[in-house]
């Protein structure tokens, strides 16, 4: 489905931020990307979605792939047109229009008008809570509401590949359960879901696969409960150490990274 092949990304011509990034989302599957604030996760995703040059950023080498055909270059509708959509983080819901305004928005790419009727209705289906608040304007939403207009929005563009920045942030638990199953909904109907996450134990719950980026790379990658396992991801991904003591983000954030992990 999505393949990134040894990607390295510069902005303003001096700051290198990817440094030769490879990953792949295979047809059907939930692919985890997770890391820290910093390591390079927001500028992978420009560089997927052909959002780089709003912010002076340039693929200096290597390449992005859907279902076999380069994307990378390619104008942003171009790239939904073609399958990826993407919910950006922070919801960015357009506040002073309705939920149905804020949908429709979605569909501005699709041309079907059948594909579109068919998403609206698919989108209603799954989000009881929209249906009922759909004439009311986005902004008096919920913070849950919101990341299911978001993703709502998305899905209209019905779209292969469906991208998601961050969709459990700043939720209550129980809101990122719901947001989870969600998720896990939209891939069994058939999308594949990239989904990028500092919350790793939600992620690596649903996921196929898992990457971990530190510093414009991967540093780690495979099964998702064998990284679940690992006492780095324990350690700096759930707060874990030792004999499931929690240590306090002071006391991990000044970390020194295991030399495996640079080399």
């Amino acid at each position: 489905m999505l393949e990134v092949a040894n990607l390295e990304v510069v902005y303003n011509d001096v700051v290198l931020v990817l440094r030769g990034l490879s990953l792949e989302v295979r047809d059907g599957q939930i692919v985890a990307l997770l890391g820290a604030n910093g390591a390079g996760k927001t500028t992978t995703l420009r560089a997927i979605t052909g959002l780089l040059d709003i912010h002076e950023g340039d693929i200096t080498k290597g390449s992005v792939t859907l279902a076999g055909e380069r994307i990378d270059g390619k104008d942003p509708s171009d790239i939904v047109r073609m399958g990826i959509a993407q919910v950006m983080e922070g919801r960015r819901v357009f506040a002073e229009m309705t939920v149905d305004e804020n949908l429709r928005t979605g569909a501005v790419t699709n041309n079907d008008a059948a594909s579109v009727k068919g998403a609206y209705e698919r989108v209603m289906e799954m989000f009881p809570v929209l249906a009922k608040r759909r004439k009311d304007q986005a902004g008096f939403l919920s913070g849950g509401e919101q990341q299911m207009l978001a993703i709502g929005r998305a899905l209209m563009a019905a779209p292969k590949l469906l991208i998601l920045d961050e969709p459990s942030l700043g939720l209550a638990p129980l809101l990122v359960q719901q947001i989870r199953d969600i998720i896990v909904d939209i891939n069994k109907q058939g999308t594949s879901v990239l989904l990028i996450e500092q919350n790793a134990n939600m992620a690596l719950s649903i996921a196929d696969f898992g990457y971990i980026m530190e510093v414009g790379k991967v540093v780690m990658d495979g099964d998702p409960q064998k990284l679940l396992s690992d006492e780095d991801v324990q350690e700096f991904y759930l707060g874990l150490h030792g004999e499931g003591e929690r240590k306090s983000f002071r006391e991990v954030k000044h970390y020194k990274r295991r030399k495996r992990w640079l080399s």
